[in-house]
């Protein structure tokens, strides 16, 4: 997974700045140098979350990915165990 120019501070920045200010997103994009896709894609996420509720967030995307591969590779080891006990020897 690509590692993010923003921090989870600085994204709930920027969100918390759209909010407050009478600008345009496509200004505030702009002043970020970042696009409209990318803002409103942080808004869905990371809409009306505090900084710690986005830092914890990301812990539980990482930990998911983790659980996710240890029973992929659990598995593609049951699935190899049963290929071979399904032989005659």
């Amino acid at each position: 997974m690509k590692k993010s120019r923003f921090s989870d501070q600085q994204i709930v920045g920027i969100l918390r700045e759209a909010e407050s200010s009478a600008d345009t997103v496509e200004t505030l994009c702009r002043k970020h140098s970042i696009s409209p896709h990318t803002f409103y894609r942080w808004r869905n996420k990371f809409g009306g979350m505090e900084v710690k509720d986005a830092t914890r967030l990301k812990e539980l995307e990482r930990e998911n990915q983790r659980l996710k591969k240890i029973v992929a590779d659990q598995a593609l080891d049951i699935s190899i165990l049963k290929e071979i006990n399904s032989k005659k020897w």
